[in-house]
């Protein structure tokens, strides 16, 4: 049996089920039925799976059973969440009429379709990161991207010409769900997302985005968002508009504006960049040991999400990142008492975006309350900063002593989770809503009066008076005694052992108990509704109060941070290069359990490229990302980990560092390599900060060699970016002496009683040793393969004499064991130059030569 068979064949019930599910084919239907959200057929099966519910079955429809699967109305954020987090969406289907009045089924409709990138809801979110709905376009002249937070009302949109910047992008913005048009020719890009939703051409429409998008912000057009001649982008933004309001069913008010992301504002990273230097992800998937763990001791949720933003989309507008230093320095010393405010305040930006939804529950309405009631405390305290940034973040976020009075006066200290069984309303803030309650709350004494008064009056020892949903108040009395009942008593219920009945005085009572019940809790409702009302002309300024509240927690946070970790202010400058005195990795040195050795780095435009040298775990990969890591922190206005730090204008970060495969689109490790290389030497300037790692090692030697040696001459001498090149090709040091601008530094490591030291200290120069063997033998690879590897080094090395290159340098296996004299060198160890004729000279010449 399927849902899509003849209508008439199924009961009327399960037509009007099929017709809500015809409309919402592609996604879960719940469809409530009394304290139960309901789903039939192949919903139920697949519910059953994903949510690991029982399937049963409801008796008969069209002569066959019918498969059903149900979740209880009052637990339903639970199960939503976890469909969510399996990229489903779901259609909530209500009732909408009233049973009283209905023939046949009670009307219901979908009253909302919950996705993963549109919902809103408190238990669905995680709390500390962003929850975007984006949406792409493509054409021949590039992509056009859009995104959206529903719980924010943040709306942005972004165009760019190649795949890479697109994914980028992608990496960056991390949607949870993605809109794309049917024809979409680059699904490579996002064929392993979660949340992928297939549209038809037409929704992207330009003049019909066009039209929804002044629509929503009220404007006759785009130009003062500086997004009107976006097409790309704009196409993408009306699908994503339209894909919302058939969604949610209702108004947007709190989606107010769009802002187009521009390249030229931000450091550029690109995908490969923020995975190595993991911000706020490792390089496994998780969030463990990121730089986001470090830095985020942030007191408010909305406040860790905008410290996410600001990490992923550092800024180059040297005027908003020195306002941003200068606010830090001045909260270094006031941090400890922000702070603790600034934690009572809460998540009022996604209270908000649930109020213009007006999904807003009753401990919304509370929290907002909690924080509007801390806002004076919170600018007493901000009294005594002198910095005009902080002192228009203090203007912006204001006070709203109105509407914080009216929600002390309208909602309990506790409101329930819901507005569904009242007990939400404080009282004294509706005299009729009180009057209303006093009739209800008075019943108890009156029918302990009345059931004292018939027991004395008519001498029946047994009886009592009680209420029940079904037949509403009763006097019940023993089977034995019910002969003693008067005749004004009418029989209601009939029970084994007692007789129920009703009187004219408890009927009318009754009559008025249960109307001023049901009344008081229309009334309430109806009031909770207003407060809707009252708040939503206050809502942009609430938003903008939010936001600034969300800034001020990121720069105290910084500057607490900056405080407890030793952290100091970077000086960005229009010279190009980087000065960096005693940097440190501000993950690595968290983690370590030694000491971290800080290291300095000095690049200029005279010394554009460090070519890196040392043994494996040498922290040659360390000191090349903490140099990324305190360019970016400079850039997003945070203070860094190093002594001191001098920071030149950078466009663009580059790292090629590590080995992976990217198995799933049929790359090899060496394919990635080069696929990155290539994206850096067509992308980078001679802005760029870029980082090489191990570049050839993928491949054969001199292939490898060759490879490593043509990019370091064309970033050398083309490019011109500064660049931090690790390699253990020793002959990439010859460059430094023909290539102006490459100097090498090395780390180092100490033989010492048969083991290994590393120093992780940066020096001037080329490395000595290599150490490769050294380290085979420190993790443990059997003696006998060092001593055939180290014979087998002896065998190349010779070989590599033949050539103009040397590739490996024989004295890295001292720390194995001391290399046999070979027979040649045993010769020439025997010969002594001064005393030789001639003639006996080009003999030995002629012998050595027929020993080689």
């Amino acid at each position: 049996m399927t849902e899509n068979e003849n209508l008439t064949s199924h009961t009327p019930m399960m037509q009007q089920y099929l017709k809500l599910k015809a409309e919402n084919p592609d996604i879960l239907l719940f469809y409530r039925m009394g304290d139960f959200y309901e789903l039939f057929y192949d919903d139920a099966k697949k519910a059953s799976q994903l949510l690991d519910i029982s399937l049963t079955k409801r008796g008969a429809s069209a002569g066959e059973p019918i498969p059903m699967a149900g979740v209880p109305y009052h637990a339903v954020e639970g199960y939503l969440a976890k469909l969510i987090s399996l990229g489903e969406s779901v259609a909530i289907c209500e009732q909408i009429g009233d049973p009283a009045l209905s023939k046949g089924p009670v009307e219901r409709k979908v009253v909302r379709i919950v996705t993963p990138g549109t919902i809103s809801d408190e238990l669905l979110l995680e709390d500390r990161k962003d929850n975007l709905l984006a949406s792409i376009w493509q054409e021949k002249s590039g992509y056009g991207y859009a995104t959206l937070d529903i719980s924010s009302g943040r709306f942005h949109v972004f165009e760019c010409d190649n795949f890479d910047t697109m994914q980028a992008e992608l990496q960056r913005t991390n949607p949870v769900e993605i809109l794309y048009p049917e024809d979409f020719s680059s699904m490579v890009l996002i064929e392993h997302r979660h949340g992928l939703r297939r549209r038809p051409i037409w929704e992207f429409e330009l003049n019909t985005a066009k039209q929804q998008l002044n629509l929503q912000f009220g404007t006759k057009d785009l130009i003062g968002f500086g997004v009107e001649q976006s097409s790309k982008a704009l196409k993408a933004a009306g699908c994503l508009l339209q894909y919302v309001k058939d969604t949610q069913k209702t108004a947007l008010p709190h989606i107010r504006s769009i802002t187009k992301e521009s390249q030229d504002k931000f450091i550029i990273l690109d995908a490969a960049t923020r995975r190595n230097l993991e911000l706020t992800e490792n390089l496994s998937g998780g969030n463990e040991n990121t730089v986001a763990t470090i830095l985020d001791k942030t007191q408010t949720a909305m406040g860790s999400r905008m410290l996410k933003r600001w990490l992923h989309a550092p800024i180059r507008d040297l005027m908003i990142l020195n306002q941003r230093q200068t606010s830090i320095a001045e909260l270094l010393n006031h941090a400890d008492s922000i702070q603790p405010l600034l934690k009572q305040i809460g998540d009022v930006e996604r209270i908000l975006a649930r109020l213009a939804l007006r999904s807003a529950r009753p401990r919304d309405f509370a929290r907002l309350r909690d924080a509007y009631n801390t806002l004076p405390m919170l600018q007493a305290s901000l009294h005594n900063l002198y910095n005009p940034y902080l002192l228009a973040l203090r203007q912006t976020i204001g006070s709203f002593d109105d509407i914080a009075n009216l929600l002390n006066q309208a909602i309990i200290e506790s409101p329930p989770v819901l507005i569904r069984d009242g007990g939400v309303i404080a009282s004294g803030y509706n005299t009729e809503l009180d009057e209303l309650r006093t009739l209800s709350a008075g019943a108890t004494h009156y029918l302990d009066q009345l059931e004292i008064r018939e027991r004395e009056t008519l001498g029946i020892d047994t009886l009592k008076i009680g209420y029940n949903a079904v037949h509403g108040y009763y006097i019940q009395v023993s089977r034995g005694q019910s002969h003693l009942v008067p005749i004004n008593y009418t029989r209601r219920q009939t029970l084994k052992n007692a007789e129920r009945y009703i009187i004219p005085e408890l009927k009318e009572y009754e009559d008025k108990v249960l109307t001023s019940k049901g009344r008081a809790l229309a009334l309430e409702k109806r009031l909770y509704e207003q407060l809707f009302d009252l708040l939503l002309p206050h809502l942009e300024r609430m938003q903008k109060s939010a936001d600034a509240i969300a800034e001020l927690d990121v720069l105290t946070n910084l500057a607490e941070r900056a405080s407890t970790l030793n952290y100091s202010q970077p000086n960005l400058t229009s010279h190009k290069g980087i000065n960096i005195q005693g940097g440190r990795h501000p993950v690595v040195e968290q983690v370590l359990s030694a000491p971290f050795i800080a290291n300095s780095l000095s690049l200029s435009q005279d010394r554009r490229m460090l070519v890196i040298t040392g043994p494996n775990m040498g922290g040659k990969s360390t000191y090349m990302r903490q140099t990324a890591l305190i360019v970016l922190l400079a850039y997003m206005g945070s203070f860094v980990p190093a002594d001191q730090a001098s920071i030149g204008p950078i466009d663009r970060i580059f790292t090629r560092i590590g080995a992976s495969d990217d198995l799933a689109s049929g790359r090899s490790t060496f394919m990635v390599e080069m696929t990155e290389t290539a994206n850096i030497m067509h992308n980078a300037t001679d802005y760029s900060l870029v980082l090489m790692d191990e570049i050839g090692r993928g491949t054969s030697t001199y292939d490898g060699l060759s490879l490593a040696w043509a990019c370091i001459e064309s970033l050398a001498n083309h490019i011109k970016a500064m660049t931090l090149f690790a390699t253990h090709y020793f002959e990439l040091t010859q460059l430094s002496e023909s290539i102006s601008g490459v100097h090498n530094v090395h780390f180092d490591a100490v033989e010492h009683d048969n083991t290994i030291a590393f120093m992780h200290t940066v020096a001037d120069g080329p490395a000595s040793k290599s150490f490769g063997i050294a380290v085979a033998g420190l993790a443990g690879v059997p003696n006998s393969i060092l001593k055939r590897a180290k014979q087998k080094l002896k065998e190349l090395e010779t070989l590599s004499k033949q050539t103009s290159y040397s590739h490996v340098d024989s004295s890295q296996l001292t720390f194995i064991t001391e290399a046999e004299p070979s027979e040649v060198e045993r010769m020439l160890k025997d010969i002594e130059p001064d005393t030789l004729t001639p003639k006996q000279a080009l003999d030995i010449l002629y012998s050595l030569k027929k020993l080689l």
